[in-house]
């Protein structure tokens, strides 16, 4: 059955090419970039690599919280319902960290951003609807302050504190939802793959995308993740795994998501 599909993040790495999967595969897929030109090229090459593939472009910049409640607007106004919804979009390294409201622009694009798309595209989705959000290896323990603009942190930190913002939300909001639907699941889709972001951050050629654009099909389609409500899955490993241990204590996950919560509501 073709399902309608939105990925973030969808014009290079592994959203194009789990774009790529998803189309040849016969399902109509929604895609994402901040780049219109870049976008409107993608949509070209997709549309033309593969036979009747069904395929449509939306434009945001996920740093900019009032531009991603315009993405979720739009979509609903074109679609009347949304089989699954896979955020990919992610950042590392920027040339500039802080946005103009002074929070950093890591938690806005990793973590505040795909936590607003989601809650304002649930009504789109049924019991059957799945939420991917694309989590990390690296993890590491939130700092309330920083979420919050206050104190700079470097990439790495950055990066990983917001991945388990978004990890630790991903499991409130699945078991939240879990005899309702959608099913919503956090997933690592195995370090170190050949992304853009990989490359700039560490200057290596990275692994074969095709790995992580499968393991987000698999989320997005197979059996195996009927029933994984709010857990995390490694593909490092291969299995469902233990994130890190803040995402399992309920009154820390609670904190940060409040957190989360209040920055968007000064921005939205």
């Amino acid at each position: 059955m073709q399902k309608t599909i939105l990925i973030t993040g969808s014009t290079d790495g592994i959203g194009f090419e789990t774009a790529k999967m998803l189309l040849a595969q016969g399902h109509q897929v929604l895609l994402h970039g901040r780049n219109a030109t870049k976008l409107q090229q993608v949509e070209q090459n997709l549309a033309a690599s593969v036979e009747g593939a069904k395929v449509q472009g939306y434009v945001a910049d996920l740093s900019n919280l009032p531009a991603v409640k315009q993405l979720a607007e739009a979509i609903s106004h074109d679609h009347p319902k949304l089989d699954v919804l896979i955020n990919n979009a992610g950042v590392f390294n920027v040339p500039n960290a802080i946005t103009k409201e002074g929070l950093d622009l890591r938690f806005v694009v990793n973590t505040f951003a795909p936590y607003l798309l989601t809650t304002l595209l649930l009504p789109l989705m049924n019991a059957s609807g799945r939420v991917v959000n694309l989590s990390s290896a690296a993890q590491a323990t939130v700092n309330l302050n920083a979420l919050a603009g206050e104190g700079k942190l470097s990439d790495g930190e950055a990066y990983a504190q917001s991945k388990l913002a978004l990890t630790m939300w991903s499991r409130l909001m699945g078991l939240a939802q879990k005899s309702r639907g959608p099913m919503v699941v956090s997933v690592n889709p195995k370090s170190l793959l050949g992304s853009k972001m990989v490359k700039d951050a560490y200057g290596i050629a990275g692994g074969s995308l095709s790995i992580g654009a499968d393991i987000l099909c698999r989320a997005a389609l197979s059996e195996e993740f009927n029933h994984a409500h709010g857990q995390y899955f490694d593909n490092d490993l291969g299995q469902f795994a233990s994130p890190h241990a803040d995402a399992l204590n309920e009154q820390k996950s609670e904190a940060v998501l409040a957190a989360i919560e209040a920055q968007i509501a000064k921005l939205v």
